[in-house]
């Protein structure tokens, strides 16, 4: 089982002790000049660089005190950058001075980019010579790499567990983005469940990446800083596109031993040829997390990889709270793991009780990875609780302490009195040789009060038909879970994370029966 004693700030018995004194910074950072702290292989086809902690901190020292002219603790400052040495730097060096780090995506357009830095209040974003382009007029932009100082190294800010560090913009799946303001203990928070869902974290020869963007929680705390933290060596790279090809390229460059795969990426290797996957067979270990994998997926990690992919969750609000780990107990089919030491997690009914029953996924106060609040938005922050258990708007059923996944709140499809998560259906139907993506949601029918509805892409070159997807489906899932309705499109509405946006497929079937009506 999970040894809670190794892990920093958290007792023999799995509670928390965190210090009066806290900063991320000094966290990630504390290691020997000379240990590796970053494998740079951004550069395509060229040898792979190392950058020591020794580099790592006078780089983030140059940074900070160029930002010591500019700030003051608390302010926010803007980090537009992609997968680099200096992206890790220009965050760990605001946290170290006692600002607000705040993470912009580079693919963002104009409008996505003006709504977050308006809403944070952003005068001064770190990025690069493409990034000054891209943020325009919208604040004063200055290539990070340019901008150090030197100077005698800086001491690290006297901040508290509960001091803002970062300002991180949920990806939108519901609604509109909003800012969850977390403190200088959000890194400490998210240790033990990065450590058990790659297997105890921290073996010899271990190495992390993740294709995952380093502007969104999942890359920036599930990989790039708790890696540091645990002084295990962190890939930095740009993928072009995303395939097999490539993925597999990173991995041997950078000699990659454990990986998180969000479960997009995951789907697109499985259709992937026999082949391209042959450099995956060195990985240690996988998680995975973002939405959850159905039992096929991780039947062809098992065959195809020789893993068992390790599932976790968590949200922007507060992540890291539920994982698997292979190494301490066997996975329980249809659940994505149990809480992590440290975390309270249960499944609560209205009235804020836990339950045996199908009820909403809920963290108890006093997670270091819970959000201090919504960034100026009192009553939103107000209504994400239940007493003292943070909602997070997913629903499931807790069975011998295994969360059993069903959906979030608005996804979960009703059917002839059933209760069904799309997320099996997807997964089942992108086992298909056809099928290159799926988003399933619920139609409201007068008989079962609501259908699965399937939106299929299928692959260039290949063609099926409705009767053959729900065939195929019937053969592998419960009889009435099946896709009673199958439509075939070019597109699925995606986040920028790469989730589904199963609301616009909504929007798309209420439409159909408004034009009928």
């Amino acid at each position: 089982m999970c040894e809670p004693h190794k892990i920093p700030g958290m007792t023999h018995t799995g509670a928390w002790d965190l210090p009066d004194v806290l900063n991320m910074a000094e966290q990630a950072l504390s290691h020997p000049a000379s240990k590796t702290a970053i494998v740079d292989v951004t550069e395509a086809e060229a040898a792979a660089r190392t950058v020591s902690f020794g580099e790592l901190n006078a780089m983030v020292d140059d940074v900070a005190r160029y930002l010591l002219t500019r700030l003051s603790p608390g302010d926010r400052v803007g980090v537009l950058l992609s997968q680099t040495p200096w992206c890790a730097a220009a965050h760990l060096a605001a946290w170290k001075i006692g600002l607000i780090s705040v993470p912009l995506f580079k693919l963002f357009g104009h409008d996505a980019l003006a709504s977050r830095m308006r809403d944070a209040d952003l005068g001064l974003v770190l990025t690069d010579a493409a990034g000054i382009l891209q943020v325009g007029d919208l604040a004063e932009a200055v290539d990070v790499a340019q901008v150090g100082l030197p100077g005698e190294a800086l001491e690290f800010a006297a901040t508290t567990p509960e001091t803002p560090a970062i300002l991180i913009y949920t990806s939108g799946t519901t609604g509109s983005p909003k800012g969850a303001l977390h403190g200088h203990c959000l890194l400490t928070g998210h240790l033990p469940g990065v450590w058990l869902s790659h297997d105890h974290l921290g073996q010899e020869g271990d190495c992390l990446w993740t294709p995952a963007d380093w502007a969104w929680i999942g890359g920036l705390f599930d990989v790039l800083m708790p890696g540091l933290a645990l002084g295990v060596p962190v890939v930095a790279a740009r993928l072009e596109k995303f395939t097999a090809e490539a993925c597999q390229d990173v991995l041997t460059r950078g000699q990659v031993r454990n990986v998180f795969f969000p479960p997009t990426a995951l789907r697109m290797l499985k259709s992937a040829p026999p082949q391209s996957m042959q450099g995956f067979r060195r990985l240690r270990s996988i998680a995975s997390g973002g939405e959850p994998l159905g039992a096929e997926m991780l039947a062809w990690g098992r065959s195809e990889i020789g893993l068992t992919i390790n599932e976790f969750y968590g949200q922007t609000e507060c992540n890291m709270v539920v994982s698997a780990c292979q190494a301490d107990f066997a996975p329980r089919p249809g659940c994505i793991g149990r809480a992590v030491p440290g975390h309270q997690v249960a499944v609560i009914d209205p009235e804020g009780h836990p339950t045996a029953a199908e009820g909403d996924v809920a963290i108890h106060r006093g997670s270091p990875s819970m959000m201090l609040n919504y960034w100026r938005r009192p009553q939103e922050t107000a209504e994400k609780f239940r007493g003292p258990w943070l909602v997070t708007g997913d629903r499931a059923v807790m069975k011998d302490g295994f969360v059993q996944f069903l959906g979030r709140q608005d996804d979960v499809i009703t059917s002839g009195g059933y209760r069904i998560g799309p997320s099996e259906i997807e997964d089942s139907l992108m086992t298909h040789p056809a099928v290159e993506a799926v988003g399933v949601v619920g139609k409201p029918d007068p008989l079962r009060t609501e259908i699965v509805k399937a939106f299929v892409v299928l692959k260039p070159g290949f063609t099926s038909s409705a009767s053959e997807l729900q065939d195929y489906a019937k053969a592998r899932l419960a009889q009435y879970s099946y896709p009673r309705e199958v439509e075939f499109i070019t597109h699925l509405p995606l986040t920028v994370t790469g989730k589904v946006l199963r609301a616009e497929l909504k929007q798309r079937v209420m439409a159909e029966l408004e034009g009928k009506a």
